[in-house]
């Protein structure tokens, strides 16, 4: 008799204690052919479970270094679409809930991106000037778009590296989905604002003038993480008028206003790091997500430091809270009972191109 796959509609109302203790059973059965990894912007009843955490280049690398045959990635769609693409064929990648992806992500995908490209070419031919760089928080296909045009990908912690190695082979790029990363890196090079223009895609010519093309060093999607956008530089302000000891630290998806406002800005490793190894009593405001925040107060309050949330209001990747107790209990009671749900494959050709991409930045990394 053959069986068929657990339905998700089993697991709607388990609770999450009950969740927590089938994840328990099915991880004991499965042993070292599973590895979950679970992104820093996870909520805590998940991320508990994680053989690995980080952000996630560093966990795709680990499952792909794993010996695994199941990665079951907490995290977002374009994050389990890396571990694919960079583990080995007989790997396994695995979405807990589909619905999980990037708003972020979403704003620039690979039509818009070849509109810009063909339009690009009215003016001049971009695949001698133009370098097309993408955030590793992007689909694919436009890691494909890359590799395809001599490009390459970029996390938030080698941008810098990523764009001298850009534009040590063209005199432009175009940096997308995230225009705040882009700029706040650009800057920090040495490149005017005035040389980095803003991409809107729904314009005809990105909104720019020929001449604005021309000048610019960068040019900047007009994409952006909501959870960062939240983020102003009068919630800075206000917070030292309270506590003036206090050190502000952001992630550089912020805006330019307020990584000029912060004392520190880089990744969530770089976050995580900085704030751990900081001297005990000081007081840190932390520009990124929620879950990573709190979660970094309760480690280090030990320590005697205050570690406090930029945004007044509650700000968490709704995305990434969609990974529940309840979809890892469906998966992995389902890989223990022989099923595989919710498989990531990226097609083979868009996958070689894609890896050619991040293949460029490890060379690099």
């Amino acid at each position: 008799m053959i069986s068929t796959a657990l339905p998700i509609q089993n697991y709607a109302l388990l609770d999450d204690d009950e969740c927590d203790a089938r994840i328990v059973a099915a991880k004991q059965k499965l042993g070292a052919r599973c590895v979950i990894l679970g992104h820093h912007y996870q909520r805590n009843e998940v991320f508990k479970h994680a053989d690995f955490s980080g952000d996630s280049l560093k966990l795709s690398r680990n499952a792909a270094a794993s010996e695994a045959e199941y990665i079951v990635f907490c995290g977002v769609h374009f994050m389990a679409e890396v571990a694919d693409i960079l583990s080995r064929p007989e790997q396994i990648a695995i979405l807990p809930d589909m619905a999980a992806g990037c708003s972020m992500a979403d704003m620039a995908n690979v039509i818009k991106v070849n509109k810009c490209w063909q339009e690009l070419s009215d003016l001049l031919d971009p695949d001698e000037t133009v370098t097309p760089v993408t955030y590793i928080n992007s689909a694919a296909d436009l890691k494909a778009f890359c590799g395809d045009h001599g490009g390459i990908v970029c996390t938030s912690s080698n941008t810098q590296k990523v764009l001298e190695w850009s534009f040590s082979r063209r005199e432009k790029v175009l940096f997308f989905p995230d225009q705040h990363l882009g700029r706040n890196t650009g800057y920090r090079m040495g490149i005017p604002l005035d040389e980095m223009v803003t991409w809107d895609f729904e314009q005809p010519l990105g909104g720019l003038t020929e001449a604005q093309i021309r000048q610019a060093k960068i040019i900047l999607w007009k994409g952006f993480c909501s959870v960062h956008q939240m983020f102003k530089p009068e919630h800075i302000d206000r917070f030292l008028e309270r506590y003036p000891e206090t050190k502000v630290i952001s992630h550089p998806e912020a805006s330019f206003e307020v990584c000029e406002k912060s004392d520190y800005v880089g990744s969530t490793e770089y976050i995580l790091k900085v704030v751990a190894d900081a001297e005990p009593g000081t007081r840190w405001l932390v520009g990124t997500e929620l879950n990573l925040v709190n979660r970094l107060n309760e480690l280090t309050k030990d320590q005697g430091k205050n570690v406090h949330f930029m945004s007044p209001t509650v700000c968490m990747c709704s995305t990434m809270f969609r990974t529940d107790p309840q979809h890892l209990a469906w998966v992995m009671e389902n890989l223990a009972a022989g099923h595989v749900v919710n498989r990531i494959q990226v097609p083979e050709k868009e996958a070689v191109l894609a890896r050619k991409a991040l293949d460029n930045m490890l060379s690099i990394h």
